[in-house]
Order: C-alpha cells, then structure tokens, then sequence
C-alpha cells in the first residue's frame, strides 16, 4: 500500500529482457535507505519487489504483463521513474490510499503552463471514465492528484511547482502515456452494488 506522495525521481540505469524475463535497474538515493530485498517500491505508480540493492541501485523483475499494459513499453535508459516505498502507519498519511495496481495506461492529450501552474489533461479508455469523480482522487504516474475537470474525453489536473520539482510529470508531453490508477474505494462500491443488483434480479425471477 502506497500514499501517492512521491519520495524521489530514480533514474533507469538498465532495462531489458533477458532468459529469465525483463529486470529494471533504477538509480536512487533516498528511497534506498533502509530498503531490503523483498521489500515493495511503486515505481511510476506499479508495485514491484526489489531483488537487488547494491550500488546505489534498486533492481526489479518485471511480468510481461506489466510491460505491456503500462507505459514502461516506451520506458529506455535515463528515464525518470517516480519511486515512493510503501506506507508505514508510524507517521502521518498523504495523499490517499494507492494500491500500486495500475487500472490502465491513458495518453496526455492538453498539457500547458498557465500561469505558475501546469494544466494536464488525460484521453481514458471509455470502459475506465466511470472511475473519475470531481475532487476525487486519481494516480498519474505514481503521484496522488485530484481530478479538477471530468469531461466526455476524460479528465485534467492541475500541476504545482513542487510536484513539477520532485516528479517526472514536469517532463510530460501530448502524447506521453501515463500509468493510471484510480481510487480504490469506488471500485469497491462500485462491486458490491453489482452484487446486489445481481442478487435482486435473482429474486425477482424466483
């Protein structure tokens, strides 16, 4: 479990696939400090476990699957990666609470400086839009923003200079794909009145 409160942009010193599948190598600073094999690290937003520290590097075995459905398809060496390791409950919580599930991978498609600010506007896939709440929360990248806009294409965030700082969202362009996972709460409302209405239809029919 993740807050969405991202500790540091990593740098990827390596990925690729090899005879045991794909491995990324991030290089990190912060987020290495009391990290151990076997321990989870969200990067850009996706749960993995870490099988090496050694270096000043952070190392992960990616599924096919992960790479496929995620925006670390385009992902090369020298790219910035968010990293935040996962929630203790001996501090205060930010954010909201992140999974480190991605629900799809969507395209930027505004993304413009309006004042001191960032305007960033995400196209999702019309099976996901039912996620998105006014003022509610969402996860770009691994960064715990609220939905500002909800419209027919999607939705749009607005950027502050320190989110611009201390994440790889600054470097985003249209077109860039990004890692989203929506609100996990409404996913669960969203099953448990399917339940019901499932249950209902069966008594009526009875």
């Amino acid at each position: 479990m993740f807050t969405g409160i991202v500790e540091e942009k990593g740098r990827v010193r390596a990925f690729s696939k090899g005879d045991r599948g794909w491995r990324l190598e991030i290089e990190a600073r912060g987020v290495l400090e009391g990290l151990s094999i076997g321990d989870s690290v969200a990067v850009n937003g996706c749960c993995f476990t870490a099988v090496s520290v050694v270096d000043g590097c952070v190392s992960f075995d990616l599924l096919e699957e992960s790479v496929r459905l995620t925006n670390f398809s385009r992902l090369g060496e020298g790219g910035e990666v968010n990293l935040e390791r996962s929630l203790r409950f001996d501090g205060r919580m930010g954010g909201h609470f992140v999974t480190g599930h991605i629900d799809c991978c969507a395209e930027v498609d505004n993304w413009e400086q309006r004042g001191d600010d960032r305007y960033l506007h995400v196209r999702v896939p019309t099976e996901f839009r039912r996620y998105l709440v006014y003022k509610g929360s969402v996860a770009i990248d691994g960064v715990s923003l609220t939905v500002a806009e909800v419209d027919e294409r999607g939705f749009a965030v607005w950027l502050i200079p320190h989110t611009l700082d201390v994440t790889n969202l600054a470097g985003k362009s249209e077109g860039s794909l990004v890692n989203l996972e929506f609100d996990i709460l409404g996913k669960y409302v969203e099953r448990i009145l399917g339940f019901r209405s499932d249950a209902g239809a069966g008594e009526e029919s009875e």
